[in-house]
């Protein structure tokens, strides 16, 4: 058996596999054919995991479902095929060659010769064994470069491709409300402007590649209460409208995203699968989205057993279908026997079914999977003997020296300088302390979607798959003549403290401490960080705020080091470290990446994509928030972060000068154009984030003090300068109004260019005049930035 092997069609080519024909009429012909159960064959997963060996998948065994007899269900087909690379560790090779040989014979099992769509993780990186595991979407964050998102997300969707996965779960859109959630290392940041349109150049990217991006959790799951994982949400429809919806419209709307998946939630009581007016009027009458909408895990069930808006598993069914799920996901449940018996008695129309089986045949159509001569021979495959699974083994590369570099830029471009009193860059240093939980720990690099922290923490006799360097690694290469002590001090939350005595012993004898602290991703409480690892409090976990005070007493200079999932309240560091560097689970090239920053290498550019709290129990609290949610004298809880959201320091200074406005009133339909000027004015190269942030002083509802509405990465060399214009459309200071309608009002604003969100640098004060005007989702949501002159030093 050969990889140019395509499977079998018969010389006459039905209607539905003619790729010449119109895709509509394509799928219309399909679904005229097919019988009831093989069109809601269509419309559910089952959970496989590939074979190490090269065989079939075979389903996995869940606790929360049934076993599935995949003999049983073929001859009807089957619509998708979840997470056959990340449900055990497998090599890429072999693992191709099992969805392979599942998908000829899923074809040759219908009589439409119907492949599985298949879908897996990739929210930081294909989570298979042996893939590179990028920085977490917080990390995306951090960089304020979508233009660096798109093409790590391509590089994934190239990779997933080349061994026949067609469908990525990701990106997360959901907005950090609340720090002590613990999927918050999942998200891109507290702003929504950030997460859209980081969110849209992943979607972009990924998608480039032949990938459907999946949008979630759609929407809210951010908001919960108390930061508890899958708990109710209680916003406002307000609230909704301009901070949780809009990156997943910018998504939609300018990225064409392919996939949405509904959030677990329920919001003011509904929840999200049974939710018609979101996922019907809004996603698909409103915004015009045409993609798939699929369930997340077993969500479908949950409106039986968690929310008790269903009775049984086919009302359960029903409710989702009508309100706009189309896929059941991780394996077969509700929309399985339930619903074929709920539409054979009329309790459910057929109708719901064949609509939600267009949108998934259109799908499998655009992705070539109805095509006559339609191969499962992946990319990865393409020319390889296949009958010789051993020699396969090993030959498929999906960390290669490509990835790595782009994983190292991204990790370069996410650390946040939060202070420095100048110690850093280390000068040749001759004793260095390295202290900490996180300083000698492979996986502090890590997120909880990884493959390793993810899957591979159930195999602890299988390697990684992947190099993974660890701090003292990375600091022992980046310092070659510094001797360098190596104390662990505490746990990340074992709370012992037998260590701090020995780790104040290397401090006393070191010229500087590297403190390296944080979290450990896991799932479900095994880890500090990561989904279901919620916190109370924003303190460091364990004993660590205890070691580290200890070291700061040492009065030697301290430099924390934070590998985190979130932002943590750090104590008296935040007065008295001599330096604190802050990177969200970087990934595999990240600890070089920190190393870069300590010795000067590199110098640091990122920008906080949430903000640190000074205190630990201040949440929730963004800095999205209006007037009365600013520190005041009828409280006494000060919300004010030690570090904003936007703060990063940088190696050398920048000034910003020379602001014009080419006209401090426009109509609100129009626009206002500004120019000013950002020059290097230290002695090293540096990357300045201009931010451009909104203020209204007076409007008809309640807003934010200000928000972010733009931003761009000027890189400049010492003494260079380039004068920059902006170009701010009236839409962007459109908000939902009294009325339920986003509207953009007249009267006075403030255009910030600022460094971050507490540091201003240049202010337009400019006014909107006319009548107030309705806008919708074509309505531009994007400030452009240009280079008008580039001047030499």
């Amino acid at each position: 058996m050969t990889a140019n092997v395509a499977v079998e069609t018969t010389p006459e080519v039905p209607l539905w596999n003619d790729p010449a024909q119109d895709t509509g009429t394509r799928v219309s012909a399909l679904i005229e054919a097919m019988t009831l159960k093989e069109k809601i064959a269509q419309l559910f997963g089952v959970w496989v995991g590939a074979s190490d060996e090269g065989g079939e998948v075979a389903p996995h065994q869940h606790d929360m479902e049934e076993a599935v007899d995949l003999d049983a269900l073929l001859p009807a087909g089957l619509g998708q095929l979840t997470r056959p690379f990340g449900t055990a560790p497998v090599d890429p090779a072999l693992g191709a060659l099992s969805l392979l040989r599942t998908q000829a014979r899923i074809t040759a099992g219908n009589r439409f010769r119907i492949p599985a769509l298949a879908h897996e993780e990739c929210l930081a990186g294909f989570a298979t064994w042996g893939a590179t595991a990028y920085p977490v979407p917080l990390s995306w964050g951090a960089t304020f470069d979508p233009g660096l998102i798109r093409r790590m997300a391509a590089a994934i969707g190239r990779d997933m491709r080349s061994v026949g996965v067609h469908q990525g779960l990701a990106p997360v859109l959901d907005v950090v409300r609340d720090a002590r959630w613990g999927r918050v290392e999942e998200t891109i940041g507290e702003d929504p402007y950030l997460v859209g349109s980081i969110g849209t150049a992943y979607v972009q990217g990924l998608q480039s590649a032949g990938v459907v991006a999946t949008l979630k959790h759609f929407a809210g799951y951010s908001a919960s209460r108390a930061g508890r994982n899958l708990a109710p949400v209680g916003m406002g429809p307000r609230e909704r409208a301009d901070i949780v919806l809009p990156p997943f419209e910018m998504a939609v709307t300018e990225g064409a995203a392919g996939s949405v998946m509904h959030a677990y939630t329920d919001t003011d009581g509904m929840p999200s699968a049974a939710d018609e007016d979101l996922l019907t009027g809004l996603l698909r009458d409103t915004w015009g989205f045409d993609g798939t909408v699929v369930a997340d895990y077993f969500g479908i069930g949950f409106l039986k057993i968690l929310h008790g808006v269903a009775d049984d598993w086919s009302e359960a069914a029903g409710t989702a279908l009508r309100a706009g799920v189309d896929v059941e996901l991780p394996t077969v449940k509700t929309f399985g026997e339930p619903l074929l018996e709920a539409v054979s008695a009329g309790r459910v129309p057929e109708s719901l079914i064949d609509r939600a089986l267009r949108r998934v045949l259109t799908q499998k159509a655009r992705l070539g999977l109805l095509d006559a001569g339609w191969s499962p021979v992946p990319a990865a495959l393409d020319g390889a003997e296949l009958d010789d699974p051993d020699a396969l083994r090993g030959t498929v590369d999906l960390d290669t020296p490509v990835n790595r570099e782009l994983a190292r830029t991204v990790a370069e471009e996410a650390v946040v300088l939060l202070a420095n009193d100048g110690t850093l860059p280390l000068t040749a240093p001759r004793r260095i302390a390295l202290v900490g939980p996180n300083a000698d720990a492979p996986s502090a690099v890590l997120g909880c979607y990884s493959f390793p922290q993810h899957v591979g923490v159930h195999h602890p006799d299988t390697p990684p798959g992947i190099d993974l360097p660890t701090l003292y690694d990375a600091v022992r290469r980046e310092f070659p003549e510094a001797w360098i002590t190596l104390v662990r001090g505490t746990g990340v939350d074992d709370g012992d403290v037998s260590g701090i005595a020995e780790a104040v012993r290397a401090a006393g004898d070191a010229d500087v401490v590297v403190a390296a602290l944080g979290d450990r991703a896991g799932l479900f409480g095994r880890g500090t960080s990561g989904e279901g690892c919620d916190t109370e409090s924003l303190a460091l976990p364990g004993a660590q705020q205890q070691l580290l005070d200890a070291l700061l007493d040492t009065g030697t200079p301290v430099v924390t080091v934070l590998l985190a999932g979130r932002p943590y309240a750090l104590g008296r560091a935040v007065d008295e470290a001599a330096a604190i560097v802050q990177s969200f689970f970087p990934g595999v090239e990240g600890t070089t990446a920190l190393a870069g920053v300590l010795s000067g290498r590199t110098g640091p550019c990122g920008r906080l994509p949430v903000s640190v709290p000074r205190g630990t129990g201040a949440q929730p609290a963004t800095y999205l928030g209006a007037r009365l949610a600013q520190a005041s004298d009828v409280s006494n809880v000060d919300p004010t972060a030690a570090f904003a959201f936007g703060h990063g320091l940088s190696y050398t200074s920048f000034r910003w000068d020379g602001l014009t406005v080419d006209s401090p009133e426009a109509d609100t339909g129009g626009e206002f154009s500004l120019a000013f000027t950002v020059r290097n004015t230290g002695e090293r190269p540096g990357t300045e984030v201009v931010q451009l942030y909104l203020h209204d002083p007076v409007a008809s509802v309640v807003q934010p003090v200000q928000r972010l509405i733009g931003y761009t990465r000027v890189p400049l060399a010492p003494g260079e300068s380039r004068r920059l214009r902006v170009t701010v459309p009236a839409d962007l200071a459109s908000f939902t109004g009294r009325d339920g309608r986003r509207v953009v009002e007249p009267g006075a604003l403030e255009l910030r260019l600022s460094a971050s969100s507490t540091d201003t640098r240049l202010t337009a004060t400019v006014r909107l005049t006319g009548p107030a005007r309705h806008v919708d989702h074509t309505r531009r949501m994007h400030a452009r930035f240009g280079e008008e002159a580039p001047t030499g030093a």
